[in-house]
């Protein structure tokens, strides 16, 4: 009854957003309180849990939103983004953007959260879109695909670290660095095909921006150098990577806090602000008020969106669903390859139930972990197959209770119907490729 009721609840959202048109901030609230009370939840704790889920990501990724948008106009009307996109496609080739998008997004991922990558990385999809003449959603797709693989995958990233650690694979998170981001390829080639295939027909208002490339550099006069253009996303990405390298070391004291200040995404993303203002043309109201207030007025609706859709998912986690599946019995499952279905099946509810991944990963990880040690799965190699067995599950699917599809859809301006037909599908895809490549590498290597 209660995955009947989680499952309402996502068919509530998109009924009314995509057959209704109404705001998906509506749809998420009163899916949300809908969800809390059905299931039989306290009302006074529906609304806390609301209150929490919602300001719970804003505290995440609130700012880094704000800071995200202010440097995407920067880039944007600077003329910086464009310039960032002609370099790009001159090294990865002009005739497949998307596979630059991928590749990028695979790339900053491994040490930055999916949601902060995205926000980063927009203002430079969208310049590639335009400079290749290529639909935005493609390019989305592309990007937030690549970004999904790494960060589900190759630790430092929380989920990864986490389950790494819970299964008592501590010691080879180097082996599983490494095997992480070979079993990523496979699931970065899914996303990039269905991104070229599917994305490429989807069509959004920018889309249907009558621009010549030629006159929008134009317009810009002299173009920002390529140093200055990288700026403001080299920074945050190097920060927070120094940040979750000084993390996974240990350790107490002043410079490893230094750089855990440094490499939190807000400090990160609000330096790439200062980053970015080389680029300005001049210091005045126009730039320091105008480009500035500009982005703030893009923020609020994703703000706004992003946070509902973590009151719903906030909802669901405290239904009881992950207690539900932590009482399935396991001990039936055999050995080898064939196991790495289970934490890949109870991964791949949770992620769809809650929306978290890296929840997904965790609760997993707590379940599975006896298991390993019941029978006998030992060594780097082995360990770290289990573990991108959970991370396979842990990315099917994103959807409307995890805040990565909001980031996505709202920064692309995709309807949800489009969305669930790109984002939510290429997951799926992405999952069960990565589970199959990894029950193969079980057989050949363990």
């Amino acid at each position: 009854m209660l995955f009947a009721i989680i499952l309402l609840g996502v068919v509530l959202i998109v009924f009314a957003t995509a057959v209704l048109k109404v705001h998906p901030f509506i749809s998420l609230i009163v899916a949300a309180f809908f969800v809390g009370i059905a299931a039989g939840l306290p009302l006074v704790d529906v609304v806390r849990f609301v209150n929490e889920g919602f300001g719970g990501l804003m505290t995440s990724i609130g700012l880094v939103i704000v800071a995200g948008t202010i440097i995407g106009v920067i880039l944007e009307k600077s003329g910086a983004a464009y310039r960032m996109a002609e370099v790009v496609l001159r090294v990865i080739g002009e005739k497949r953007p998307q596979l630059a998008m991928s590749v990028i997004g695979y790339i900053v991922s491994i040490p930055v959260f999916c949601d902060s990558g995205y926000v980063i990385l927009s203002s430079l999809k969208k310049a590639l879109a335009k400079r290749a003449q290529v639909a935005v959603a493609s390019m989305a797709v592309a990007l937030a695909t690549g970004l999904f693989a790494t960060h589900t995958l190759v630790p430092p990233t929380p989920g990864p670290i986490a389950a790494a650690g819970n299964i008592g694979a501590s010691d080879y998170l180097g082996t599983i660095i490494l095997v992480g981001l070979i079993i990523a390829i496979p699931a970065v080639l899914v996303g990039y095909i269905w991104a070229v295939k599917v994305g490429s027909k989807i069509h959004v208002e920018e889309d249907a921006e009558a621009l010549d490339y030629d006159e929008i550099i134009a317009s810009f006069g002299k173009m920002p150098s390529a140093f200055k253009s990288f700026l403001p996303l080299v920074v945050p990405i190097a920060l927070i990577a120094m940040g979750s390298i000084a993390t996974a070391l240990g350790g107490e004291g002043g410079v490893t806090s230094f750089f855990q200040f440094l490499g939190s995404p807000t400090v990160a993303l609000f330096l790439g602000v200062f980053a970015a203002l080389p680029l300005l043309p001049a210091y005045d109201e126009k730039t320091l008020t105008g480009w500035v207030g500009e982005g703030l007025k893009e923020a609020a609706p994703i703000l706004l969106i992003t946070g509902a859709g973590g009151a719903f998912g906030t909802v669901i986690r405290n239904t009881g669903v992950a207690d539900q599946l932590q009482a399935m019995d396991l001990s039936a499952f055999g050995t080898g390859a064939l196991f790495l279905i289970v934490p890949f099946l109870i991964a791949a509810a949770l992620k769809t139930a809650q929306g978290s991944s890296t929840t997904a990963l965790v609760i997993t990880s707590t379940l599975v972990a006896p298991l390993v040690v019941e029978l006998g799965i030992t060594g780097g190699v082995a360990l770290a197959l289990v573990v991108m067995a959970i991370g396979a599950g842990a990315m099917t699917v994103s959807h409307v209770n995890d805040s990565f599809f909001w980031v996505v859809t709202e920064f692309s301006g995709m309807k949800v119907t489009d969305a669930y037909k790109a984002m939510t599908m290429s997951t799926l895809l992405m999952g069960v490729t990565t589970i199959v490549v990894t029950m193969v590498a079980w057989m050949i290597f363990v």
